[in-house]
């Protein structure tokens, strides 16, 4: 599937309307994605803790998005399921290397606890909204999937992972 969400979060006083895509890593929805890339200032790219072969996967999704993003995109790992200790394939450690080794920021969230969840989705924001700051985007160019309304600016994200669909009775965001 497809899911579509938008919500409004507040960053230095400002409203800030999250615009967000997910595919939930599902093949068929490659090429689409990569047409969101286009148009994205930010993306979470996503794994599940427990399933080391999500954890393998993720440099292809990686190059995906690099190749067909803004070079300023922001990208957030996410290892997902926190709440699953026992069950747990890849060490947060191991995470947070991936993400030193490729320049990403690092969080582990439970969509089925909500833990870090909210976090993950702000802090990605706080750093496309720094590099807005930085004159880093051109925020009059909506190709870069940031639009200044009358009010508040709209930024876009791209939430494409490889979790293996969502967890059960739990839906992420």
């Amino acid at each position: 599937y497809m899911y579509f969400g938008a919500r409004m979060i507040t960053i230095d006083g400002k409203q800030i309307k999250l615009q967000i895509w997910d595919t939930a890593g599902q093949e068929s929805f490659r090429s689409i994605t990569r047409s969101y890339y286009r148009g994205a200032a930010g993306a979470l790219l996503v794994y599940d803790i427990t399933r080391r072969d999500t954890f393998n996967h993720l440099t292809t999704w990686l190059e995906d998005a690099r190749q067909h993003s803004n070079s300023n995109m922001v990208i957030m790992l996410i290892g997902n399921k926190s709440d699953l200790e026992s069950r747990r394939e890849v060490k947060k450690e191991e995470g947070e290397a991936f993400a030193r080794e490729h320049g990403l920021i690092f969080m582990e969230t439970s969509a089925k606890t909500a833990s870090n969840v909210e976090e993950a989705f702000i802090n990605t924001a706080k750093e496309i909204y720094e590099k807005i700051q930085e004159g880093v985007f051109d925020i009059n160019n909506e190709a870069n999937g940031i639009k200044i309304g009358p009010q508040h600016a709209a930024t876009n994200a791209t939430h494409a992972g490889n979790q293996g669909g969502q967890q059960a009775g739990g839906g992420c965001c």
